[in-house]
């Protein structure tokens, strides 16, 4: 068990356009993600063209279906511990309570859960470009099938608190947005870049939630296994790792997210101190 079974969820933080059109748009640009533009990763390692992935992302459609309600069917923690949607609103009602508790001026992020593609503040995206924090329009989105990608894919073992850390570092960014983090980063890539840097900073902010997760009220009790699992799911999005399943071999002067370790590392800082102001990584030795 995740969540307290009498916790009451709050739906209206997610948007629920799985099955609906996403009409025809501009490519993805500016969106920040666990795991960066996934089909831009594939194409670059194995050599191709990155303006692929521009063909890609533009001139989509999905076809017209009805959604969800997810009023309906995910109302308490007994639900997010049934459904894997509702545990998703689970995570994101707990973040988004937690962050407006310790960030003053916070605002309110939506989730948007979409299938095949979606129109965003920043493009056009279809699921090829995994969880992503637009700051355009201060929104995260997600196919709920990266999950299954996560493991398959990038060989995460998985679990409920592997889907809680990508859920909260994607708010992660959110706070970097609000604190003006995002606006003042570069994207120098590399090791030391500040692409890394905004990355692992997400990572620590998701770990700062893991420790005051249960303090939302959401919760219950967080063992280390959940929170093995968060650790797995960080490592198996590393660049190294990514690069090696990829490529063969691995490049640290193209890294835009992290290592795995030092995802791991940053997760944990986050988790042990569950201080924001110890996720100075643009600051810190990384």
């Amino acid at each position: 068990m995740t969540f307290r079974r009498d916790a009451r969820l709050d739906t209206s933080q997610v948007r629920d356009r799985r099955g609906m059109s996403a009409g025809r748009g501009a490519a993805l640009g500016g969106g920040l993600g666990v795991v960066g533009i996934i089909a831009a990763l594939v194409i670059m390692f194995m050599g191709g063209d990155p303006s692929q992935l521009t063909a890609a992302l533009q001139g989509q459609t999905v076809g017209q279906e009805a959604t969800n309600d997810l009023s309906q069917e995910c109302q308490t923690g007994a639900d997010a511990n049934e459904r894997d949607d509702c545990r998703i609103v689970g995570y994101v009602n707990s973040v988004q309570e937690y962050w407006g508790g310790a960030l003053n001026g916070y605002q309110l992020a939506s989730t948007t859960f979409f299938t095949e593609g979606v129109s965003t503040g920043c493009g056009y995206a279809n699921s090829a470009v995994g969880p992503f924090y637009c700051p355009s329009d201060a929104s995260v989105y997600i196919d709920l099938g990266f999950f299954d990608e996560l493991q398959n894919r990038f060989g995460a073992e998985g679990g409920p608190f592997a889907e809680a850390y990508v859920i909260a570092h994607e708010y992660g960014h959110h706070v970097q947005n609000l604190r003006g983090t995002l606006q003042s980063a570069g994207n120098e890539a590399g090791a030391e870049g500040e692409a890394v840097r905004t990355e692992l900073q997400a990572d620590c902010f998701a770990g700062v939630w893991a420790s005051h997760a249960v303090a939302t009220g959401y919760l219950e009790p967080i063992t280390q296994d959940q929170i093995n699992q968060a650790l797995d799911a960080a490592a198996a999005v590393g660049d190294d790792r990514i690069q090696q399943q990829m490529q063969g071999w691995v490049n640290p002067e193209s890294w835009t997210h992290g290592s795995s370790v030092q995802r791991q590392t940053w997760f944990r800082v986050g988790y042990d101190t569950g201080d924001l102001n110890a996720c100075d990584t643009f600051n810190a030795d990384i």
